[in-house]
Formats: C-alpha cells, sequence, structure tokens
C-alpha cells in the first residue's frame, strides 16, 4: 500500500527530474565575449584608444593583444592599456608575441599588462619536420617556465600548417603530446582546424583541459578566408556545448577579411553570439 509520503516523494522526485531534464529548461547564453585585436589591427594602429572605446561600446569584455609595428599594444604601455581597459569595463587577458630575443621582455610586458595568458602566435623555427616540431615542443616547454615564474599561462596557437600529416600523423599532434601537458596550453583556431577538415572535438575529446584559449572564427570554404559568423562553415554551437571539455575560458572573436569594415563586421559577430543559446 502506497502512503501519502511515499506519494509525494516519488512525485516529489519526478517533479525535481522533470525540471532537470525539461526541454523548457533555459539554455546557456553567451557570455563575456571576447575579442582577438589583430580582427581591428588598422583601427587600433590609427587610434588605439579610440578603438578599444568603440569595441566596449559594442559589449566585449575580454581582449587579446597581437604583436604590431608599434609594439605589443599598438603603441600603448603595457600599464596604460590595462587601465584603458579597466576604465571600460574590459580585461587585457591575453596577447600574441613571438619566441625571438625579446621573448622575456614579452613575459615582463605581458605581467605588468595584468594578463593571464602569453601566447606564442607561430612557430619559433621553421620547418614541417617531425625533428623541428618536437624541437618546437621543447622550446614551448622551456618557455612555459618562464611565463610560469612570471605568473603567466603559455599557449600556442595554431595556424592551418600544423595540421600537415608526416607518416599518417598531424605535425600539430607533436606540439601537443611532446610538451610539458602541466604547463604548455593550447589556443585552438577552431576556424583553422576545421578548414583543414579536422575536427576541434576530437582534439578535446583526446586531450582534455588542453585548451583554455580558442579563436571563435567562421570561415568561407571556397575561398578559404575568415567570414562573419553564420556565413561560414562553423557549427559555433556545437563547439560552446564542447567547451568544458575542452578546458576552455576564454575565447577570442577573429575575423581577417571583411565585406565593409572590420568595426561593422566586430559588431555582427558579436549580435549574432549574443542571439545564440547553447
Amino acid at each position: 500500500m502506497t502512503t501519502r509520503r511515499d506519494f509525494l516523494k516519488t512525485t516529489g522526485s519526478l517533479a525535481a527530474g522533470a525540471l532537470l531534464y525539461s526541454p523548457f529548461a533555459e539554455a546557456a547564453k553567451v557570455k563575456n565575449v571576447g575579442i582577438q585585436l589583430y580582427t581591428v589591427r588598422k583601427e587600433m594602429l590609427a587610434d588605439a584608444v579610440g578603438t578599444l572605446k568603440q569595441l566596449a561600446k559594442i559589449g566585449y569584455k575580454e581582449l587579446e593583444s597581437a604583436r604590431s609595428d608599434k609594439g605589443n599594444y599598438y603603441g600603448l604601455k603595457p600599464k596604460e592599456i590595462k587601465k584603458i581597459a579597466h576604465d571600460l569595463g574590459m580585461n587585457v587577458r591575453s596577447g600574441h608575441v613571438h619566441i625571438d630575443k625579446d621573448w622575456k621582455k614579452s613575459v615582463d610586458m605581458a605581467a605588468e599588462a595584468g594578463q593571464s595568458y602569453l601566447v606564442c602566435s607561430s612557430l619559433p623555427s621553421e620547418g614541417q619536420t617531425v625533428a623541428n616540431y618536437q624541437r618546437c615542443a621543447d622550446t614551448f616547454s622551456k618557455s612555459a617556465e618562464d611565463c610560469q615564474k612570471a605568473g603567466l599561462v603559455f599557449a600556442y596557437h595554431n595556424h592551418d600548417y600544423e595540421f600537415e600529416k608526416k607518416g599518417g600523423k598531424p605535425l600539430y599532434d607533436i606540439l601537443v603530446e611532446k610538451s610539458d601537458p602541466n604547463l604548455v596550453k593550447m589556443e585552438m583556431d577552431l576556424g583553422w582546424a576545421i578548414l583543414t577538415g579536422n575536427d576541434p572535438l576530437k582534439y578535446f575529446a583526446k586531450y582534455p583541459g588542453r585548451f583554455p584559449l580558442w579563436h571563435l572564427k567562421d570561415m568561407d570554404k571556397v575561398k578559404k578566408e575568415s567570414t562573419e559568423f553564420g556565413k561560414g562553415q562553423i557549427d559555433i554551437v556545437k563547439m560552446l556545448k564542447n567547451s568544458d571539455k575542452s578546458g576552455m575560458k576564454y575565447f577570442f572573436v577573429e575575423q581577417e577579411e571583411y565585406p565593409k569594415t572590420a568595426m561593422e563586421s566586430a559588431k555582427y559577430d558579436f549580435d549574432y553570439l549574443a542571439k545564440l543559446t547553447y
């Protein structure tokens, strides 16, 4: 015989389960949208402060810089861009530099700018060979130690050429496997990975937690160049649903080619993400 207490207990559990698995449960919204400032590189070189103000007005919250003709911060000093961003409600989270003669200086500047990450934007030595990629992996591990001492996390950003295969295996895998997993993280450029026929989700599953940074970039498969969100081949919602598996902490919108202007595309991409749920 079912008592009222048993009935309430059972129906209560069912109700809780219905809430948990309800198709009407609120889906996640995209928050804290970041942008790689290379997207607006010409604008940053012409008027860094004015450009940052425009990005803040659009709604961007996280920034990733890229070395330019005016240095790592478009003519601004590390503390300057940190304060300007902070006053606008943004944060300089990451920056792209090279591992070169100025590496130690770049590390110090990144720490001064208040960054969490410092990203190597291209291979420190040339050569599409297994031996070179092994050397680069070793260099990454050593460079990551410099970052750790400065309170930063080191990461490497891919393009398309790292996915060239040698012996049936992508060279990119060597960078992931041969570098110190505790120190060396990866910034997955989703657009380039997908354009080369690779599935970022397989990398997230194989190397969980190694991808705290993303470049969220849609790609035109025919032109083989970046395009505005929704006009290319990337399934952004599918990527976002797997963000926990990848270890993603921050993502940065990056677009390098535009139908009109860089700022118009930056706004278009932000508005597109603002409407998404996942």
